[in-house]
């Protein structure tokens, strides 16, 4: 297995490989601790959207000649590539969406469509925003009632509370993160899809941040469905992913209509396209595709075996590094945890913060991190976040680390 050690030369050249990277901050070296909200692109997913925005560029599906077809190619050849990333089974369970936001409201919209009054969503405390509201807009329109699992102190998953939960047989889908983008807790999937199964629910999992820092198999964690972003994963804005089991996607209602998901139209009704299609309403995200296909293989190329062995290393380090800072205090304590770490120090406000270690060229994220609900649940109205990615250095921690106690200097 390939290693990214610290001082490694494979390191340097991974950052080098980030043109972003490279530059200065207020006059200081740029330190990016912020890839949890978006993570920087490497030159190989540039290059691969420039390349079809200047060589192969020209709408799918709809075409007969050259460039349409080698677009297309291109295009469905990323649902391979997304398809054979997730071991999904099938290449027609990979449906593209906006965003991990989308792909909920999408499954909210259209399984949701197939839930009864009576039956119930159950979610999280330490949910994002994109997977707690749609599921509120589903409640609200549909008389679904929606269960609130909580975390222990620690922030983990209560997996007892979870199961109560599920006891009555009411519930109809298990919606959960499979790592807090706030904790960085990485919740044990395959518990609780048996968990979800043994009751009769179906489950999904808000893959956002997992994707970016493990291994995901969607057979060997038997999920039901799974979505996940492209800018995390160190491609572009502007698509993501649903997974979905087959037979579950083709019951379900299109959930956005338009050109390219449907089989016929008249005036009077319309019959819709085979999955996924059905589901992907519109010109789809042709130039993002190929930036996705290029993040994936770059990721693949150095081996996600080896960025996340780099990455819980990092957060050892940080985990370490912060204890020192007196009046620190570091949110959750999983046992299984990803690259992410919230905090508060003592006297200061997580904006001064985020805003006092940017001055230093320091990128973090303040606030309450698409997830107000945690917040109240740990009583606390905001945190400061560093989250980590593969080119994230020792050395760069050291410099959070540096500046918050200059930060802390300021206000004693």
């Amino acid at each position: 297995m390939n290693q990214i050690r610290p001082t490694s030369p494979d390191l340097a050249r991974y950052r080098a490989d980030f043109p972003i990277l490279g530059q200065t901050v207020h006059g200081k070296p740029l330190v990016y601790l912020d890839s949890a909200a978006s993570a920087q692109k490497p030159e190989a997913v540039i290059a691969a959207m420039v390349h079809t925005m200047r060589a192969q560029y020209a709408n799918v599906h709809r075409g007969l000649h050259a460039l349409s077809e080698a677009a297309t190619e291109a295009y469905e050849q990323t649902r391979d590539v997304v398809a054979r990333f997730l071991n999904a089974p099938d290449r027609a369970e990979i449906v593209f969406t906006r965003n991990s936001t989308e792909a909920i409201n999408l499954v909210a919209h259209s399984y949701g469509a197939l839930l009864k009054p009576g039956q119930a969503v159950l979610i999280s405390e330490m949910e994002h925003h994109a997977n707690i509201v749609p599921w509120q807009m589903l409640r609200d329109r549909a008389g679904i009632a929606l269960r609130v699992c909580p975390i222990t102190d620690a922030g983990e998953l209560d997996l007892d509370a979870l199961e109560a939960q599920l006891a009555d047989g009411r519930v109809g889908l298990v919606a959960l993160t499979h790592m807090s983008n706030v904790l960085g807790t990485i919740t044990p999937a395959r518990r609780i899809a048996d968990l979800a199964h043994r009751y009769g629910a179906r489950v999904l999992f808000d893959g956002s941040q997992a994707v970016v820092h493990q291994t995901v198999d969607v057979q060997a964690i038997d999920a039901d469905f799974y979505v996940f972003t492209g800018h995390k994963l160190y491609g572009p804005t502007g698509i993501g992913v649903l997974w979905g089991r087959h037979a579950l996607l083709d019951a379900m209602p299109p959930f956005l209509g338009g050109g390219d998901m449907i089989d016929t139209v008249t005036l009077a009704r319309a019959t819709w396209a085979r999955v996924p299609h059905k589901f992907e309403a519109g010109t789809p995200p042709i130039i993002e595709a190929a930036g996705l296909t290029a993040a994936i293989f770059y990721l693949q190329a150095i081996g996600q075996d080896a960025i996340a062995a780099h990455e819980a290393a990092l957060t050892d380090h940080a985990l370490t590094r912060l204890a020192e800072i007196p009046g620190l205090d570091v949110i959750g304590r999983a046992r299984h945890r990803g690259g992410v770490v919230s905090f508060t120090l003592a006297g200061v406000h997580a904006h001064d913060i985020a805003t006092l270690l940017d001055r230093q060229g320091i990128a973090v994220r303040a606030g309450h991190h698409c997830a107000e609900p945690l917040m109240h649940r740990l009583g606390l109205g905001s945190t400061a976040r560093a989250s980590f990615a593969l080119y994230t250095t020792h050395q760069e921690i050291d410099a959070l680390v540096a500046g918050l106690h200059r930060v802390r200097a300021l206000f004693a």
